[in-house]
């Protein structure tokens, strides 16, 4: 059961908000319909008693909140082929297709990476996150193409996740963007949280959880695109997105934020570098993944 604390002091600009808007934009990962089922289930407590959904945060509140474990799916291997880009009996590095979710979730427990993995690497898969995710340490969106680590041994996974905490995993995306950079690079550090009324999205919010992105200008392209390089010092969810787009320049594809599918059906995002030292050798790993073919026909 994974659980959550938060204390409004005398000086938040959360006092009087409502207790399943503020959790929801605390926990992002949740919606407010699952946050408000907490509440009625009594997974949340207010100074030790439960609460309503509409209740009003005070001055000297605290907040608890037990996630309970997920309910076992039926999730079963699946012969899905794999761009294996390494492996070793501890990690295995896979260039991940568009279209393709990372781990299983309720609606949707097939055609995931995770069904992919259980397939290929049998009973080798770290079993710390479960049934719903075993060896994922980390994930990218459907849509977003390129590389990202799992985990085969329990101890590989522990040390990877220790690493992910103190951003120390060095994860580098290729992005094409609408408009052109006056500078050639720059660091977007705008807090992140789920949009107050799309749940869909997230957005910058000063409440929201720190979130930084380093961008480089690779290229100015015709038909007023960019072609750049980010690196994320943090890992919020959609963060290269909501960032690009708040700096005026929405990533071309992107169904969310610009719903614009001209030159491509789905966000034109990769993660092209990905290195760490290894959690078991001590070795540094770097690895790289070409862009993808519906990427490189916007660059012609």
């Amino acid at each position: 059961m994974e659980t959550y604390e938060f204390t409004i002091d005398a000086a938040s600009t959360d006092i009087g908000t409502r207790l399943d808007k503020y959790l929801t934009e605390q926990i992002p990962d949740q919606s407010r319909s699952y946050i408000q089922k907490l509440l009625d289930d009594n997974f949340i407590t207010v100074n030790g008693k439960s609460a309503k959904s509409n209740y009003k945060l005070r001055a000297g509140d605290t907040i608890t909140v037990e996630i309970p474990e997920a309910e076992e799916l039926d999730i079963e291997p699946e012969n899905i082929p794999l761009d294996i880009v390494y492996e070793d009996d501890d990690i295995i590095v896979i260039n991940k297709p568009k279209g393709m979710v990372v781990h299983p979730a309720p609606g949707h427990t097939s055609g995931t990476l995770v069904n992919a993995l259980m397939y290929h690497c049998k009973d080798s898969l770290s079993s710390i996150n479960g049934v719903l995710r075993p060896g994922i340490v980390h994930r990218i969106d459907m849509d977003t193409t390129g590389l990202l680590v799992a985990c085969k041994s329990d101890q590989a996974h522990r040390v990877l996740s220790d690493k992910f905490k103190v951003h120390d995993i060095h994860r580098v995306y290729t992005a094409i963007v609408y408009n052109q950079f006056a500078t050639d690079e720059g660091t977007i550090n705008k807090p992140i949280a789920r949009h107050k009324t799309d749940r869909k999205k997230m957005a910058i919010d000063p409440n929201g959880r720190h979130a930084v992105t380093h961008y480089r200008v690779i290229e100015r392209l015709k038909q007023n695109f960019s072609l750049v390089e980010c690196e994320l010092e943090t890992g919020r969810t959609h963060q290269i997105r909501v960032h690009m787009q708040y700096l005026g320049f929405p990533l071309v594809g992107d169904y969310l934020y610009n719903p614009d599918m001209e030159y491509i059906h789905r966000q034109a995002l990769h993660s092209w570098k990905l290195s760490f030292i290894h959690p078991i050798t001590k070795e540094p790993m770097e690895f790289t993944a070409e862009l993808p073919k519906d990427m490189k026909k916007i660059l012609i």
